[in-house]
């Protein structure tokens, strides 16, 4: 088993980080061989232009036969974070600062395989780069204000188990092989691989992600971590009900909120909804309480509409009207 030798002072410093490049390259390895079920169904929609985008590019598909062996993949794809919540463009700049030689000799480092020639050639980098930036551009980033709130939620978890149990408490829940042996020993996976000494270490991070199963981070000898995957990744999104806004704020306040998609006056919502003009002036007043609508004045009439909140409560698509939108004011 390899085991990492973790002075108590690296431990104390520890912490968990949110890395967009670790979702990236944990999307690359769903797209090149998933590991989950989940992870096939996340990969259909993608697999076409991804696989056309390698036919593209002869040397790319060399360097991924290269990178990725049994249980093994290239360091250039696990470098630690260098703060707890670096952007993808921080990230992506670190890798390019790798060059040529340093691409091949990570590559080098795996299992025994001979290189193919065309990786032998200048541009090794620039292939990394352009794969890692195609996978966060077409598959991660329009997906990632989900993919983070999953991550962080699950910090948050398992930051109330750290003061609460220290990380002997945190370690075992991570992934099935990492645990806590103590006297400074952190075992990371079940390979055979000779002890590493932490000596030399600044910084040791947990970093979860959309993955079936973790992976070691380092940018040797200063930087460590441990990938895990995150918690409600199989949790299936729940539907709302057709009549959950009414039974949340009333129908009647339900019905004058959808029907703010676009600009409407307190007379002609009167008009729509049958209500009287005292009740829908109440109903107005609340939900411009609550910034769920909003309201601008267009000639002798007061306009009112959804804002975001309002949106999103009525599960707006976001493809209705915005404010620029809105005739001119007139006369104030």
């Amino acid at each position: 088993m390899a085991v990492w030798h973790v002075p108590v002072d690296l431990l104390a410093r520890s912490r968990f980080a949110i890395s967009p490049m670790t979702d990236t390259v944990a999307a690359l390895k769903a797209l090149q061989s998933p590991y989950h079920p989940w992870q096939h169904a996340w990969q259909r929609p993608h697999q076409a232009a991804y696989q056309q985008m390698l036919a593209r590019r002869p040397m790319l598909r060399a360097l991924l036969a290269a990178a990725f062996r049994h249980r093994w993949f290239a360091d250039f794809f696990t470098i630690a974070p260098a703060s707890a919540a670096p952007t993808f463009a921080e990230e992506l700049a670190a890798v390019g600062e790798r060059s040529d030689e340093q691409i091949r000799a990570d590559l080098r480092a795996g299992p025994p395989a001979k290189l193919d020639e065309v990786l032998c050639g200048d541009g090794l980098t620039a292939e990394v780069v352009f794969l890692l930036e195609w996978v966060w551009t077409h598959t991660v980033a329009p997906e990632w204000p989900a993919r983070e709130q999953r991550l962080r939620a699950d910090v948050v978890s398992r930051t109330s188990v750290l003061s609460a149990e220290g990380w002997a408490g945190v370690f075992p829940d991570l992934t099935g092989v990492m645990q806590w042996l103590g006297n400074g020993r952190l075992q990371v996976n079940n390979l055979p691989d000779p002890p590493l000494p932490l000596d030399q270490a600044e910084q040791l991070v947990f970093v979860p992600a959309h993955c079936g199963r973790g992976w070691v981070l380092w940018d040797q000898p200063t930087r460590f971590g441990m990938v895990y995957p995150v918690r409600g990744v199989l949790a299936a999104a729940v539907q709302p009900a057709p009549d959950g806004l009414d039974r949340l704020i009333g129908t009647n306040r339900a019905a004058i909120l959808r029907r703010l998609g676009s600009p409407v006056s307190t007379s002609h919502l009167v008009a729509l909804t049958g209500l009287s003009l005292g009740s829908v002036s109440d109903h107005l007043r609340v939900l411009l309480d609550a910034g769920a609508v909003t309201k601008r004045r267009s000639g002798r009439e007061v306009l009112y509409w959804r804002t975001a909140l309002g949106a999103a409560l009525t599960g707006d698509d976001g493809a209705g009207p915005r404010q620029a939108a809105m005739p001119s004011t007139g006369r104030s």
